[in-house]
């Protein structure tokens, strides 16, 4: 399955869903992918700061990769932003 993310909020609740669909903490993913706890949630918040490879790492922790595609025209809410 492919989500869209489009956020740095999107792009956080994508790796909490799949964190907890793994049963893993937010320090045991930390320690899988090479960072402090805090780390983690501050990504998983949706902080704009974290910088690209810090992400990059975390994915690969969970064995998901990040793509690149055109973007989409639809403008239909996502359901990250209606709650």
């Amino acid at each position: 399955m492919t989500d869209l993310a489009r956020t740095p909020k999107h792009i956080g609740n994508l790796i909490r869903r799949t964190r907890k669909k793994l049963g893993l903490s937010q320090a045991e993913l930390g320690d899988k992918a090479g960072f402090r706890q805090e780390t983690i949630s501050l990504i998983e918040t949706g902080n704009p700061a974290t910088r690209l490879e810090t992400i990059l790492a975390v994915l690969a922790a969970l064995d998901l990769e990040f793509h690149v595609a055109p973007r989409s025209k639809d403008d239909d809410a996502m359901i990250e932003d209606i709650f």
